[in-house]
């Protein structure tokens, strides 16, 4: 039997074997993308990639995914690009529909640390006007796909190498002359799969899913030093019915960011993230497990994370925005969180993050409501929540249940001997069964009969 034919016999055994077990015992959200089955099998080695670490294989990706592009395809199955062991080095490239990068046990793409001037240029995302980082363009990612749909990357746990530190370094030195490039990043698309991949030391955000619909990251595993500047791991971002679960991530950043764009290029542009589940993530970083925002103008709802464990972290969990935003942050429940040495266990502020220039609107305020926090558990937490909202648009419904943060005691300016407590203002809500008891604005009786009263009685 051709060794392609074998490979994806054992994948569909592997996925009926693993699709069975969570529809019997465990949850998951992955069934919103169907896994495909490539008719056309072909290797990178059948377009002269060397994988000795030194080689520079550009020409045989671009030629490999040309041939997938234009081949016709039997049956409509497309086409499976097969990497086998050994280390690619490669430039950028980019993805086409109907197809999968198949990395075998042991295959490395790794990316090349070029002269910036040779990393190709791309427009900034309208629902951000400029680069994140820099006015201007952006660096296109390591892996990138633009209006595509159909398309998986997966294999044995095979690994893309972003050789970040070279961007890290300009970065630090702020020699940058625009936004840094991601590792993967998707745009425009739909029906993607990401799955059993090592991605690691990326020299920006990991996987930006943007302006897509039915994503599915599933059984990754995504490393950068802990000092590595923004180097998140999930970042969906105007995107709908997103799935990421089963995946250990420890960056230099926030874990998973759910996204919407940037102040008035956001509002403009006017596409939201909807329906993003997270589950079942560990993980650790300096800052944020599960965040939102804090470019959040076009608008995010119906986020649901749950049984998450978190490690090490500066945040828990981090509900950002800021005056100039405007947008949406609407029914977001976040429940079932293990988290361990962490400097601040809930936060939810709007006073977070910069803006793309003096353009934004400062009356643009963004309207937060409908959080819903439930079975937060933590040892060793500096302080346990700070919720700040706006004054002239207070975060309504913030609904705790069931939270028991150990709060340990920290430095705290001169006093070295200080046990932190929650802060709030401009905020109304309830709770339920809460450790340390939370601040006035959310004190339980607020909750029996207020705002929070439906889900207590859900309880």
């Amino acid at each position: 039997m051709p060794r392609f034919q074998l490979y994806l016999l054992c994948c569909a055994a592997a996925a009926a074997s693993l699709s069975t077990l969570s529809a019997g015992e465990v949850p998951t959200c992955s069934g919103i993308v169907p896994m495909s089955y490539r008719s056309d099998n072909i290797s990178i080695a059948d377009f002269g990639g060397v994988g000795d670490g030194k080689t520079l294989n550009t020409k045989a990706f671009e030629e490999a995914i040309y041939r997938i592009q234009h081949t016709k395809r039997r049956g409509g199955g497309g086409t499976l690009l097969y990497i086998p062991a050994g280390e690619y080095l490669t430039e950028s490239f980019n993805l086409t529909s109907h197809m999968t990068l198949y990395l075998a046990t042991g295959a490395v793409i790794k990316a090349t640390q070029v002269e910036t001037s040779n990393w190709p240029l791309v427009a900034p995302l309208p629902s951000y006007g400029r680069g994140r980082e820099l006015p201007g363009g952006r660096y296109t990612s390591f892996i990138h796909a633009d209006g595509v749909h159909d398309v998986i990357i997966t294999g044995e746990n095979g690994t893309i190498d972003g050789q970040g530190d070279v961007w890290w370094n300009m970065w630090k030195q702020r020699t940058l002359q625009y936004t840094r490039p991601g590792l993967v990043e998707f745009m425009n698309s739909h029906d993607i799969i990401i799955s059993n991949v090592t991605f690691k030391n990326s020299p920006f955000w990991n996987i930006h899913p943007v302006y897509c619909s039915n994503v599915v990251v599933r059984y990754v595993t995504i490393l950068a030093p802990h000092n590595s500047p923004n180097t998140d791991g999930v970042d969906p971002d105007s995107s709908s019915n997103v799935c990421i679960e089963d995946s250990y991530i420890s960056t230099g950043d926030d874990l998973v960011a759910v996204k919407s764009g940037w102040d008035q290029y956001g509002i403009a542009f006017n596409r939201p993230s909807t329906d993003i589940t997270i589950r079942r993530i560990t993980g650790s970083s300096r800052f944020a497990g599960i965040a939102v925002g804090s470019e959040t103008s076009g608008g995010v709802k119906n986020v649901l994370a749950e049984n998450i464990n978190l490690y090490n972290m500066g945040v828990g969990i981090h509900i950002k925005t800021n005056t100039g935003r405007g947008g949406y942050i609407r029914n977001i429940t976040v429940s079932n969180v293990y988290m361990e040495d962490v400097r601040t266990g809930i936060r939810i502020a709007g006073d977070v993050g910069g803006h793309p220039d003096g353009n934004f609107n400062p009356t643009a305020l963004p309207a937060v409501e409908g959080l819903t926090l439930d079975g937060i558990w933590g040892q060793r937490i500096g302080q346990p929540g700070l919720i700040r909202g706006l004054k002239d648009a207070p975060f309504m419904r913030v609904c705790l249940s069931n939270v028991n943060l150990h709060v340990v005691r920290r430095k705290s300016g001169k006093n070295n001997n200080t046990l932190l407590t929650w802060k709030c203002s401009d905020v109304s809500g309830g709770s339920f069964l809460v450790s340390p008891s939370p601040c006035s604005e959310l004190a339980s009786s607020n909750g029996a009969t207020g705002s929070c009263s439906d889900h207590f009685r859900n309880l």
